[in-house]
């Protein structure tokens, strides 16, 4: 009867009468249920259930105080399922036991208890307990499996992201250092406007993405070291397009979605005047509007080799100056807050003023 239960589950047994202790004993034990714990005095029991695991109770409800509905209040934090309870009681009358049940109890046995009967309730017991605390310990390693492939998953967009972002620094004349910061910052600036914490990681791995079409520029232009011609100019200004055509895709994921958003957007302008789409105000995605600021403040902060370091007053002026104009000027007023823990990301060569 027993072949599939754990002869090893712990039951105990309360009941102030020393006979019916007996007889559950060893009628338990008789089957093989050798774990067995019994209790005549109701206040010892409950001390014992609250400070031990237990996988059933047999329980009394006519006792001394504390009485079997005392007991089962006390026990109703615990899981139902995996520590149940059988009443086992001479009050015959539907009202206790329906009372009883209500209590939190997941049987009854009537007394005079029939020894069949009981082993039958408590087996049923026992394979729910154990059917319950196996759906839980499996569950318990799918969700450890879940977190552990998140984390891969996390890891394998970061080497991506870091690996494109490359790709476009080295047709540029951008440092790995650059690509690092404008991460870093953007999700200092997605963080301070209150964005959730996972929304604000991805930024971290999406916005250094941001150039990743200039792959698709010619050196002549990417690295041309003066101005740019009107019609250098409109080619460059196709890095946006060809950045979103190489990373979108109807079946990517919400890192390559947002990275692709961003190098469409992020020379999208507050005043409607940016490329490629002029969108205007609240228009632009929030991503593109976050890595403008942090890609023009970080930019203007390096030398290039067209330029010298703009010092840290003329930067911050500048990007002031702008707001309304080219940034949006919410994200200028919390930007402005973060100057200096932007200026410690450590612009290599810049003048400090």
């Amino acid at each position: 009867m027993f072949t599939k239960i754990n002869a090893e589950s712990k039951i105990v047994i309360i009941d102030d009468v020393a006979t019916n202790l007996r007889l559950l004993d060893s009628c338990l034990r008789a089957v093989g249920l050798s774990n067995v714990t019994t209790f005549s005095d109701s206040a010892e029991g409950l001390d014992w259930l609250l400070s031990n695991h237990w996988d059933l109770l047999l329980l009394d409800l006519d006792m001394p105080a504390p009485d079997g509905f005392e007991i089962l209040e006390r026990l109703n934090t615990r899981n139902r399922t995996e520590s149940p309870v059988i009443i086992v009681t001479a009050l015959s009358d539907q009202q206790n036991r329906r009372k009883g049940l209500e209590k939190g109890a997941n049987d009854f046995i009537s007394k005079p208890i029939d020894l069949p009967e009981v082993l039958l309730r408590v087996r049923n017991c026992l394979e729910l307990a154990q059917a319950a605390k196996l759906l839980r310990d499996v569950n318990g390693e799918l969700e450890r499996k879940v977190e552990l492939r998140t984390v891969q998953l996390a890891s394998s967009y970061k080497a991506i992201s870091s690996s494109l972002s490359r790709a476009a620094s080295y047709r540029d004349d951008d440092t790995g250092n650059h690509i690092i910061r404008i991460g870093e910052s953007a999700a200092l600036l997605a963080k301070a406007i209150g964005m959730p914490a996972q929304w604000c990681d991805t930024m971290r791995m999406a916005a250094p993405m941001h150039d990743i079409g200039k792959i698709g520029i010619e050196d002549a232009i990417l690295q041309k070291p003066g101005a740019l011609t009107p019609q250098e100019r409109e080619i460059m200004q196709k890095h946006a397009c060809i950045g979103y055509e190489i990373l979108h895709d109807p079946d990517g994921s919400p890192l390559t979605d947002l990275a692709a958003e961003i190098a469409l957007a992020h020379h999208e302008r507050w005043d409607g005047s940016g490329y490629p789409k002029g969108l205007r105000g609240n228009e632009i995605p929030l991503s593109a509007r976050i890595v403008a600021i942090c890609d023009v403040y970080d930019a203007i902060r390096m030398p290039r080799a067209y330029k010298e370091a703009w010092d840290i007053e003329r930067a911050r002026r500048y990007i002031i100056e702008q707001a309304g104009t080219h940034f949006d000027p919410f994200l200028v007023d919390v930007f402005c807050n973060l100057f200096d823990e932007i200026d410690r990301l450590s612009v290599p060569n810049a003048k400090t003023g």
